[in-house]
């Protein structure tokens, strides 16, 4: 009769990994860390796992370290990873490296960003903060795409969790350390390293601020310095496959625009389903057919196992979510706390969310929001489908600003003094944390944090009833 409960976090750049740190923190104020089963994560908000999961208990120990961190990489002044000293460590790392060579302005990102400093930690170290089952387990969400359709053509869901990496639609899933690697009818015939975690944030775990155009300068100065780069790439890593930046045939000043808001990233991996026999059986399983929502699914030699090469890129480019791996039937997932950073409409993730599930017959609550609730929407929403019991309950926090700006601590209302600190502009096209802003102000990055965190805390009582209304559930499905 325990329910089981997930956290689902959407991208937004630094916004996501400094506000998913802030509601982290609220959750263990609170003493809720350790009801947490599930954490999932798109683009910006899996920095911040992957940054926690190095810790082998993070969740049971106090959470101002690990803010304090990123608070010191967030507020730095980036200068001084251009200095040629810098730039030729850079270099020196993409030619070690075995991810593909065309990778420069994700490396780069990857390496100094959040982790300027060397970090040889993978995604399967991540299993040492699971082992005794301390933390909640992670999971990393993407899109598998096709170069030549667009995502209403094809697109399938792809998870990363430190054990393993798989598609949900096929039900096919590779050892962790073993993505990347060269696969034939399930079997593996070339084994590669396994990638280090900072080359897997540029590579798989995108974040919308990969996009700026200022690192793909940064490696052009890099092979200006170095003349003969792409040779060297080239001979130094010739088994791995291309990545590459998809762009808009147009000019300087909109390529540049365009690159700071909604530039498509995607990275090329060796398909470890290549040579796979799709039959008719496979196509009409259960677990086909609920996550068949394009035409060519209707096609078998179109699907991924023709594939030599797999093509990732960040789920914001279709819906920016991560909330597939929780609707695995075998997860049984009660109740999910949406903790939302998208830019744009703070429900439209949500409404999206739930006409996709709904459209694939997978259980999810119908969500109704009128415009006057949109244009003032409030910090807590509880969305629940008591005639589904298989539906989870939904707990979405927007990222908003409401009652933090009279109180400083729940029930505990701000001094005159005291009201300059709940001003945190979140919504305003103003904002100091748009998606394409990855230096905030040590007070900037503060106030997003107390902010976060505050939201969380207000509202125990709406999450303490969700529990008690899923544990309700449990036992009325039960009898």
């Amino acid at each position: 009769q325990v329910p089981v409960i997930a956290v689902m976090t959407t991208g937004g750049g630094t916004r996501a990994l400094t506000s998913l740190l802030g509601n982290l923190l609220g959750l263990q104020k609170l003493g809720l860390l350790d009801v947490i089963s599930y954490i999932t994560g798109s683009s910006g908000s899996t920095w911040t796992l992957s940054h926690l999961y190095q810790s082998t208990d993070w969740s049971h120990k106090d959470l101002s370290r690990q803010i304090g961190e990123v608070r010191r990489h967030m507020t730095k002044c980036k200068l001084s990873c251009f200095s040629l000293e810098s730039l030729k460590y850079y270099f020196a790392v993409i030619l070690q490296a075995h991810t593909p060579c065309q990778e420069g302005p994700l490396v780069l990102l990857s390496l100094f960003l959040v982790n300027s400093q060397k970090n040889n930690h993978k995604l399967s170290d991540e299993r040492q903060a699971l082992s005794q089952g301390q933390n909640p387990l992670p999971i990393y969400m993407i899109l598998n795409i096709k170069e030549d359709y667009s995502l209403s053509e094809f697109k399938e869901w792809v998870e990363f969790t430190p054990y393993e990496v798989g598609f949900l639609k096929y039900g096919a899933f590779i050892r962790a350390e073993d993505f990347g690697s060269e696969f034939f009818m399930g079997r593996l015939m070339k084994k590669l390293p396994e990638s280090r975690i900072c080359f897997m944030k540029g590579d798989v775990l995108h974040c919308e601020y990969l996009n700026c155009m200022c690192m793909y300068g940064v490696f052009n100065i890099i092979q200006t310095l170095h003349g003969t780069a792409n040779e060297a790439s080239s001979s130094a890593c010739g088994h791995e496959q291309e990545t590459y930046i998809v762009n808009p045939e147009c000019g300087i000043m909109s390529i540049i625009r365009q690159v700071l808001s909604e530039r498509v990233m995607v990275s090329k991996f060796y398909n470890f389903l290549k040579g796979f026999q799709v039959h008719n059986e496979y196509l009409q399983s259960k677990s086909f057919c609920i996550w068949k929502d394009t035409v060519l699914e209707n096609f078998p030699n179109q699907l991924t196992e023709t594939e030599k090469y797999i093509c990732l890129a960040d789920t914001a480019g279709y819906i920016d979510i991560s909330y597939p791996p929780l609707m695995r039937p075998e997860r049984k997932v009660d109740v999910v706390l949406h903790l939302n950073y998208s830019s744009g409409s703070q429900t439209s993730p949500l409404e999206e969310a739930s006409k996709y599930f709904l459209k694939q017959g997978i259980p999810f609550p119908k969500i109704h929001m009128s415009e006057e609730e949109k244009n003032n929407l409030k910090e807590c929403y509880i969305f629940e489908d008591t005639e589904t019991p298989e539906a989870p309950i939904v707990v979405f926090f927007p990222l908003v600003n409401d009652t933090f700006r009279k109180y400083k601590k729940p029930g505990v209302e701000r001094s005159l003094a005291e009201m300059a600190q709940g001003k945190v502009d979140v919504s305003s096209i103003f904002s100091p944390y748009c998606i394409n802003s990855f230096t905030y102000t040590e007070d900037e990055f503060d106030k997003l944090i107390e902010l976060t965190s505050y939201n969380i805390q207000n509202n125990k009582k709406l999450i303490l009833e969700a529990l008690n209304s899923a544990i309700e559930q449990k036992r009325q499905h039960k009898r």
